[in-house]
């Protein structure tokens, strides 16, 4: 099912009195479902009660390694307010990133992922462009998914920055078969030389190709996300809706 990447709406997250009308909007989209970043900080307490009014689902929140480490409660609290499946790492501190960062870790995913499996939530990485450096015969993406088991650490390919660091997305995903439940997905676009992310449909990306590998591969949510979105927030999150909603019944994919 598509669900849409809340950081992509983050400036209108932050004003408590406005969060009902903005998910409410998101609702009026189409999309029946959120993955949670880029909440403010007065907004976090209202967002469960203002999620179940505005009829949507949480998949998935977006919470940084160090308070994982330093607040695991708090964080699976919020999670099971919001309904969510998954707790996605959204990215590693530099410390982490090369080979024996990227195992370090996988062995630190199992102790958190065992930690959040009485609570039924489940760890999933989320990558950028830099997992692709190689370090030796394997890309830092490589070496994390090969060291961590697939019952502790599972992905969430991000199809913008997978493009960005020159792989295929869709070969990608058919490589996490089984183990990408969820998938990232943004347009990538030329401006004046240069790549932008952009609304699903606007850009260069084989979407046929990418969505039938998200179907063949098993995953169950397709995430919507722009970092930078070059018109309204709202408006690029209701042309990717529109343009995706086409796309996944092209290949057989539930919207």
């Amino acid at each position: 099912m598509i669900a849409v990447q809340l950081y992509t709406i983050r400036t209108q997250l932050q004003d408590p009195s406005r969060l009902s009308g903005v998910l409410g909007r998101v609702r009026e989209i189409g999309y029946r479902a959120v993955e949670v970043a880029g909440l403010g900080a007065k907004t976090v307490s209202r967002f469960g009660e203002e999620l179940r009014r505005a009829d949507l689902v949480a998949c998935a929140a977006h919470v940084p390694l160090n308070r994982l480490m330093d607040d695991l409660d708090g964080a699976v609290a919020e999670g099971r307010d919001w309904g969510c499946e998954y707790v996605v790492v959204p990215s590693l501190p530099e410390a982490y990133r090369s080979g024996d960062g990227y195992r370090r870790f996988a062995a630190e995913a199992a102790q958190l992922a065992a930690r959040l499996r009485p609570s039924g939530l489940q760890l999933v990485y989320h990558n950028h462009a830099h997992e692709l450096q190689r370090f030796g015969q394997q890309t830092g993406l490589e070496t994390l998914f090969a060291a961590a088991p697939a019952d502790s650490l599972q992905a969430e390919l991000d199809t913008y920055w997978l493009q960005y660091g020159g792989a295929n997305p869709a070969a990608w995903i058919r490589r996490f078969k089984g183990r990408a439940p969820l998938v990232h997905l943004k347009d990538m676009a030329i401006d004046r030389g240069d790549p932008v992310d952009a609304e699903i449909g606007e850009g260069n990306l084989d979407w046929v190709d990418v969505l039938s590998a998200c179907r063949d591969a098993g995953t169950r949510w397709l995430v919507v996300e722009q970092d930078q979105p070059r018109r309204d927030p709202m408006e690029s999150v209701a042309i990717s809706f529109a343009n995706l909603a086409k796309l996944t019944a092209g290949v057989g994919l539930e919207a």
